[in-house]
């Protein structure tokens, strides 16, 4: 059972919000009616995630970055919901379950994911070496700052779905 309910009448802010989200992708994530809460946590959120969107980063990598940090965290809202999206974007069942190992099969997925992953597993303390290693497969200045800014988007919402023990409504996985 949650530990706090998503917002199930919502209202002035978050209503607006959550009516745009289920006009937009057809659904209320359980995740952003919990947030929901507090609009401006929500709206920053969302905020920020649609900011993302506009990087450098493909919908693929920036999911294979969800499925790697989810994977860290031990996040089953965020893993559930992010293999989801992932299949939805084309991305296949042995892209996701390599993010989820950090092994991607390609040098540019392979250097974003094990990033993503040093970031979470040093808490930002991260190597010279994780960021030449990025480099040498490719990923510029730009790119690895996104990498970093995913990664702290997805750190939250695995956070808040650890704090607040979100029902998942998405096809659980293993």
């Amino acid at each position: 059972m949650p530990r706090l309910s998503p917002v199930t009448s919502p209202t002035g802010d978050t209503k607006t919000i959550l009516d745009g989200v289920k006009a937009k992708i057809g659904m209320v994530p359980n995740l952003y009616a919990t947030i929901g809460h507090s609009p401006v946590v929500l709206g920053a959120f969302l905020n920020f995630s649609g900011a993302l969107a506009g990087g450098k980063l493909s919908a693929k990598e920036r999911e294979l970055i969800a499925l790697a940090v989810g994977e860290a965290n031990s996040c089953a809202y965020c893993l559930a919901a992010h293999t989801a999206i992932g299949k939805g974007i084309g991305l296949g069942a042995e892209d996701i379950a390599a993010a989820r190992k950090g092994t991607p099969a390609d040098a540019r997925g392979a250097a974003i994911v094990t990033l993503a992953r040093a970031i979470v597993a040093t808490k930002g303390h991260v190597a010279d070496k994780d960021l030449a290693n990025a480099r040498a497969a490719g990923l510029d200045d730009a790119q690895i700052v996104e990498v970093l800014a995913l990664s702290v988007v997805n750190i939250f919402t695995n956070y808040a779905n650890h704090v607040f023990d979100t029902e998942i409504d998405f096809p659980k996985v293993a």
